[in-house]
């Protein structure tokens, strides 16, 4: 109502600017028009001054400068001075001298015009500057009314359970408790328990992250809230922070619930160097309100990223995201029940074995695409049935693109082997704690302690450098495959020497650095020879599984040894 009633009052003065125009272009008008009538004076030749001299029409002559006016009761004429004889008409008629009075009034007449004129062309460019400036006002008004309609933040139904999800029994274990909890919470309050207010899904795009959380929520049969981070990101200050408040006020009214924000790094990227105001003050609000969580609140937010190295450190602190939970690429008995789960309703004689061998590196969404496109592939080719040829056919169609997906042959399945399976044996040996070793994953959990020795750091060097040493030492060659961990191995060394001078003396040289890497190198390559028998166990026993853990590794130094 207040804005028709502004709206209104606009018109009102720009209708009233109009009329002032107009009333000041008819004076001009006017003005130009009495001044062209002023000397509408027909110029007349000696013979026609005489002719009326003669006639005696002459009512009065004017000296007007350099003509003479002769006035006859019809109307006026003029004649230079020099064309007549003044003396006789001077002594006939009556005589008027016009004054420079006269002439300053036709200047200030003129110059009135031209003010008038600039006067008004101002005036139309004021108003047409301001009708533009109300166009854009209105234009931004409406689409920043358009942004603050959020969308209503509705509640989903998840009907996604653990049964439609394969290949994640380890993240399925990690998330049990927190379906119990949004299940009963009541018993988990009266008991004084508290569950994590965040957990913080983390893997590469396309191995289920939105999907587990979404079976998380049918699971445990509650309310459902999904937002992408990007959707939080507005170019008007405010909006964020306000969808944000929205989101946890609707979810905490509909409690137990969960929030699941997509790619939470859009949102909750490190505040710091460039800075984003609006960005800041959304995740400010982000941050508010997790912290504003009561125990008994029944929320549970899970975030998905693939980047947490870009979060903030406040997102990640205890108290917000407590539980993070690391997603890999499927590894091959995963992409078995995952291939499995995509064919079961398919009618198919696929070899499902041999198809998740040569998918290594696939995703969960990958897979599931290779497993439509071969369907459509045995439809166009009017098969009863999709065969093990049809995945064949269309693998390498789903890879184009997609360089970091595709497949290793067998030899670089023997050489990535090598490279994996002497880093979990070195880092079994030197008591470096790791979770999982894969053919394409290495899960080392470097523990956050304040105080780490100097062998430890050490150590976590030898198990970096342990995968080209070894592949060099079997194959006399050097391979790419290690280039991200030679520069891991590099940093911790550059750490070692500079920020912590652990070099002799404390002293910090580019030869500290050369001497503990030759002597990490040294190490290795001695360990691997005593290791070589068990290499071997541990590079067959990846090439089977395309996984190893700790204590398997373990189990495999005990029989050797």
């Amino acid at each position: 109502m207040q804005e028709i009633k502004q709206q209104f009052k606009v018109e009102i003065a720009n209708k009233k600017k109009q009329r002032t125009i107009a009333v000041l272009l008819l004076l001009v008008v006017i003005l130009l028009t009495f001044n062209m009538l002023r000397d509408s004076d027909t110029l007349i030749t000696h013979n026609q001054a005489n002719a009326l001299y003669a006639k005696n029409t002459i009512t009065q002559v004017i000296v007007d400068g350099d003509f003479i006016r002769l006035l006859t009761e019809e109307e006026g004429y003029k004649i230079y001075k020099g064309a007549i004889n003044k003396t006789a008409f001077y002594q006939k008629y009556p005589v008027q001298v016009r004054s420079d009075n006269t002439y300053l009034y036709d200047i200030f007449v003129l110059l009135l015009c031209i003010l008038g004129f600039v006067f008004i062309y101002r005036m139309i460019q004021k108003n047409k500057r301001e009708q533009q400036e109300q166009q854009e006002k209105r234009a931004s008004m409406l689409k920043i009314e358009e942004a603050s309609k959020i969308q209503t933040v509705e509640a989903l139904t998840s009907t996604v359970t653990f049964a439609d999800v394969a290949g994640i029994h380890d993240v399925k274990e990690e998330l049990e408790e927190i379906i119990d909890f949004l299940r009963e919470p009541k018993r988990y309050h009266d008991l004084g328990i508290r569950l994590p207010k965040g957990v913080l899904l983390v893997g590469p795009p396309g191995v289920g992250k939105t999907l587990i959380s979404k079976a998380v929520a049918g699971e445990a049969n509650v309310p459902f809230f999904y937002q992408s981070g990007a959707s939080f990101v507005h170019i008007y200050v405010g909006m964020g922070a306000k969808r944000v408040s929205e989101l946890f006020q609707k979810a905490k009214q509909m409690a137990p619930s969960i929030i699941f924000i997509d790619e939470i790094d859009a949102v909750g990227k490190s505040r710091g160097g460039m800075r984003n105001d609006e960005r800041e003050a959304t995740l400010n609000q982000l941050l508010t309100e997790m912290d504003g969580f009561e125990d008994s609140a029944g929320v549970i937010v899970i975030g998905a990223t693939n980047k947490i190295e870009m979060l903030d450190d406040a997102l990640l602190r205890a108290g917000r995201f407590d539980r993070r939970i690391h997603i890999d690429l499927p590894d091959l008995a995963d992409r078995v029940k995952i291939l499995e789960l995509y064919l079961l309703n398919k009618p198919n004689m696929v070899n499902i074995e041999e198809v998740a061998q040569m998918t290594i590196g696939f995703s969960a969404a990958a897979l599931d695409t290779l497993t439509n496109e071969a369907a459509l592939y045995a439809m166009k080719a009017q098969g009863p049935m999709i065969e093990t040829s049809d995945f064949e056919a269309v693998k390498d169609k789903v890879l184009l693109g997609k360089r970091k997906l595709r497949p290793l042959n067998q030899e670089e399945r023997e050489i990535q082997a090598v490279y994996q399976g002497a880093k979990a044996l070195v880092s079994t040996w030197l008591a470096v704690e790791f979770d999982k070793i894969s053919m394409l994953n290495t899960q080392v959990l470097i523990q956050e302690q304040e105080i780490v020795s100097k062998s430890k750091l050490l150590s976590y060097i030898k198990v970096y450098l342990a995968g080209s040493l070894a592949t060099k030492k079997r194959y006399k060659e050097q391979f790419t495959n290690g280039a991200k961990d030679i520069a891991q191995a590099k940093e911790i060394l550059g750490k070692l020497v500079v920020e912590y001078a652990m070099g002799d003396n404390f002293l910090v040289t580019s030869k500290q650095e050369e001497i503990f890497l030759r002597e990490s190198v040294s190490e290795v390559n001695t360990l691997l020879e005593t290791l070589d028998e068990a290499l071997t166990e541990v590079v067959a026993h990846l090439l089977k599984y395309e996984n190893i853990t700790e204590d398997e590794c373990r189990d495999i130094l005990r029989k050797i040894f």
